[in-house]
């Protein structure tokens, strides 16, 4: 499930990129239950200047940045990298999980190809399902913010 980057770069992007300070950035679904859950204990246990967090549910607005609209990321769990990359679903979560410290293992394991694959058919069923389901995800946009 890749897509290709457009690069587009804010100057705090640019900025943070040439002196390698550029954070993580997570954008999520704050307004489903489950994943506000998930995500409020990776920020709870998460190290200090390492991830940006971003519900998308709320404020779609930050998503131009990676030119993903508030559908398609509803959908699934969208991040960035430090080298400005986009990871989609399974492949985010292990972009979380590589910098929480125990988790870091499960990474590695779900990295593994034939655990990879697996997680990533029962992620993308469970994300499809559940976007689905709740009514905020129905209501979003397919319009890629400019």
């Amino acid at each position: 499930m890749e897509k290709v980057q457009v690069w587009q770069l804010t100057f705090q992007d640019l900025f943070n990129k040439i002196i390698g300070m550029s954070m993580i950035k997570i954008f999520y679904d704050g307004k489903c239950g489950l994943c506000s859950k998930e995500i409020n204990y990776y920020i709870k246990i998460a190290p200090k200047n390492v991830f940006d967090w971003f519900d998308i549910a709320s404020n779609p607005s930050n998503l131009k940045h990676i030119q993903v609209s508030q559908h398609d990321a509803l959908m699934f769990l969208h991040a960035q990298d430090k080298s400005l990359n986009l990871k989609i679903g399974v492949d985010a979560f292990i972009l979380i999980w590589s910098q929480l410290k125990y988790w870091n293992i499960l990474a590695v394991i779900v990295k593994l190809p034939i655990i990879n694959q697996f997680t990533k058919l029962i992620y993308n069923y469970f994300a499809k399902y559940r976007f689905n389901k709740l009514s905020h995800c129905q209501l979003a946009s397919g319009k890629v913010i400019k």
